[in-house]
């Protein structure tokens, strides 16, 4: 069996259990005498509970409670204590704390029966009188309130002002002048959020919840309820999918737990698909660009101002307008970014958040300016290619941007590409080619983890971190295996349980980097380990061999200069006592990578077809070639790249949550109307990796995916459709209308 297999095309480790059902989710957990919860929502906006009558609903046979803000047990005085790990700065939310009412759709009860239907069932028998205040949920309407964001952990406020971008914008020779209002997008993972609690018989908590962050979630209901960490232990081992939805705790964790211990009875609670648009978004953006460049495309000036919207009890944001201070080499550059209250719930990051809106209005305008310029889309962003990170004055720890735009161009056909808008075409059918640029940021986490090999030859490796879709379980196995040198059969990693060792939520792109270097660092240990016991064997043929004078391989230890000198790993493991190597290591970001700045990096070539009588759009085909380190699995790697597009395939062509202003709620809540792209939307996709290799980003050398693939994607296809119609439409989506 060969065990070298990072870099190697590897089958999911988890896909059959996936596929033959196997895999449990949050919601299809089971034990005895489980009982059911369904939320009560709030039917305004903004205002407060006059009244609140649940006697009907209680009349209903096995119905055992209705919990509301006038029944609810008072817990944790503190807004501190309801702060989970990620939160941004202000007071979260507390479910069922008062009569106040600060969003359309929150939960005011709580409903819990005997089954889901009949939950459900007198969950509509609760009556609840308001009292109405003017509430403000329009982005464009309330703009000229927005204020400055506080900042918060991993979100900074724009950067300073870099020389005289306002100047020298007044005095260039060619300029650009664009606004783009990028609408609110919803998660809409496949799974729904749902928690089942199990209550043991003393009292203990066993959470099984939708979460992005087992340990986050514990923290937040440890703080909650005032409990002790061994008190309450937070499962999920699967998650059908998130998009940055579920790196908070959501309201339904909260409800669930709060009932279970009310009842002291084991209780789920499951959102429904309408309730899933009742918190956090990928929030609505305004953004206005302005570019100055000399005739020959030279930049000399950027100025990007954003306003984004958040709610009136947390001050969120996201880094929208930086990119552009970064992306491309330019002395004058100003970023302003704001932010404006309304009544709706705390937006949540979202695939890339800030960086789909703000790379995509960036690149929108590039594209304009090339065409005012007369000057290759290729050709502009090269000629402007940043050799160093002019944000922080320092130097890029890899960047192979520059492969990216001649890969994907070769690949996708560009020279073939005619300038002239409407000039390509198929009949009645317009053609357009767009490109873009793509760029997030590499980053590594605090992680630890835990390896445990046993006389079997047997390898388990843990670590509290999640897999949402991504290839977690396979990528982290694939490192171990190799470390150690087993087969992948041999070899179990386990994730997803608050009790396993320290990992940060998974998201931002960062999950590879840091839990795999935790798990790189734990598996050495046991390496370690085993030789010593190996040079104890009698006669041993290691006797004299120092560490970085072996290799793991085929279940042995061997010498790199003499294959024939080796130790089986189970061979060694006879020489303890319990035949157990247990060892756990952490792995944090070093001192030298702050000296670097660290970026993956992509060029998005996309084709749409535009029929010119009644402006349907198809997105004909994607190339993406992608700079993002050391690629781990190239085979889930390209699923993540792929799923990614598709993202932004529905970012530009689809998602839109629609706010009725009248009342401050969402209309298009269910999955027939807010539309995502489906089998019939997505043709040809090509992801290229482009080799490079970063020994500065983290030990693995790997920069991450989940991100970098849905940035620039949006920008691609609106560039492509002004190639195709000559028509810009810089609001998201793109629908036929707008282009007629």
């Amino acid at each position: 069996m060969p065990t070298v297999y990072i870099g190697q095309a590897t089958s999911r480790v988890d896909g059959r259990a996936k596929v033959t059902g196997a895999a449990k989710y949050a919601a299809e957990v089971h034990a005895p005498g489980l009982v059911y919860g369904y939320v009560v929502s709030s039917e305004i906006a903004r205002g407060r509970i006059a009244r609140i009558d649940t006697a009907e609903a209680l009349r209903v046979p096995g119905v055992l409670q209705v919990f509301t803000h006038d029944n609810a047990p008072r817990l944790a005085s503190s807004t501190e204590r309801y702060r989970d790990d990620v939160a941004p700065p202000g007071e979260p939310f507390r479910p069922l704390h008062d009569a106040r009412i600060q969003f359309s759709g929150q939960p005011v009860g709580l409903v819990v029966a005997d089954t889901f239907e009949l939950a459900r069932f007198a969950a509509a028998l609760v009556r609840v009188e308001y009292e109405h205040q003017p509430h403000a949920t329009s982005l464009e309407e309330w703009r000229h309130t927005a204020s400055k964001p506080k900042p918060r952990e991993g979100v900074t406020p724009p950067p300073r002002v870099r020389g005289s971008a306002d100047e020298m914008l007044a005095a260039a020779a060619v300029k650009v002048a664009a606004e783009y209002l990028l609408p609110i997008e919803h998660h809409n993972p496949i799974e729904p959020f749902a928690t089942t609690v199990i209550r043991d018989d003393a009292g203990k908590l066993t959470v099984y919840d939708k979460t992005q962050g087992v340990q986050n979630v514990r923290n937040y209901l440890c703080g909650v309820f005032d409990v002790s960490e061994d008190e309450i232990r937070v499962v999920s081992p699967f998650v059908g999918g998130a998009f940055g939805s579920g790196l908070r705790p959501q309201y339904q964790v909260f409800l669930a737990v709060l009932a279970s211990r009310e009842l002291k009875r084991s209780v789920r609670v499951s959102l429904t698909r309408q309730q899933m648009f009742t918190f956090g978004h990928r929030p609505a953006t305004w953004q206005r660009v302005q570019l100055g460049a000399a005739s020959d495309g030279t930049l000399e000036a950027i100025v990007h101002e954003a306003v984004s919207e958040t709610s009136r009890f947390e001050d969120y944001t996201e880094t929208v307008t930086d990119w552009s201070g970064l992306l491309y080499r330019c002395d004058n550059v100003r970023l302003d970014h704001r932010v404006v209250r309304l009544d709706l719930h705390t937006p949540i990051d979202m695939r890339a958040p800030g960086a789909v809106w703000g790379v995509y209005a960036l690149e929108c305008a590039m594209d304009e300016l090339a065409s005012r310029l007369e000057i290759d889309p290729v050709e502009l962003r090269l000629k402007n290619h940043a050799d160093r990170d002019q944000i922080e004055d320092r130097p890029f720890s890899s960047k192979q941007l520059r492969a990216c735009y001649q890969q994907g161009a070769d690949r996708f056909g560009w020279s073939r590409r005619s300038p002239t808008p409407r000039s390509m075409r198929d009949g009645r059918t317009l053609i357009g080619w767009g490109l873009p640029t793509g760029v997030w940021e590499a980053q590594q986490e605090s992680a630890a983890a835990k390896a445990v090999l046993t006389a079997d030859g047997r390898l388990t490796v843990s670590s509290a971190t999640s897999d949402i879709g991504t290839g977690t379980y396979t990528i982290m196995t694939q490192i171990a295996a190799e470390r150690l040198g087993l087969p992948l059969e041999q070899v179990t990693f386990i994730l997803g349980d608050s009790s396993l060792p320290e990992a940060p939520v998974e998201g931002g792109s960062y999950t590879a980097s840091s839990v795999g270097s935790a798990v790189q660092a734990a598996c050495d240990k046991v390496a370690r380990k085993a030789l010593g016991l190996a040079r104890k064997i009698d006669r041993s043929p290691l006797a004299a061999v120092e560490f970085a004078d072996v290799i793991f391989a085929d279940g042995e230890i061997r010498c790199r200069s003499d294959a024939s000198r080796s130790v089986r790993l189970v061979d060694a493991l006879r020489r303890t006592k319990s035949g157990v190597i247990e060892q756990e290591a952490s792995a944090e970001p070093r001192a030298k990578q702050e000296r670097y700045s660290r970026y993956a990096h992509s060029a998005v070539f996309a084709e749409v077809r535009v029929d010119e009588d009644f402006g349907a759009i198809r997105v004909a085909r994607v190339v993406t070639a992608v700079a993002a380190g050391r690629i781990l699995n190239p085979k889930t790697a390209r699923s993540q790249v792929m799923g990614a597009i598709v993202g932004g395939i529905g970012a530009a062509l689809e998602e839109e949550s629609v706010l009725d202003h009248r009342v401050g709620r969402f209309v298009n809540h269910n999955l027939a109307e807010y539309h995502v792209p489906v089998n019939a939307d997505v043709r040809d996709i090509d992801v290229i990796f482009i080799d490079e290799e970063d020994e500065l980003v983290n030990p693995l050398g790997a920069k991450g995916l989940g991100e970098i693939g849905i940035v620039g994607v949006a920008a691609a296809i609106a560039n492509a459709v002004y190639h195709a119609t000559g028509k810009r439409i810089g609001d998201l989506p793109i629908t036929l209308d707008k282009l007629l």
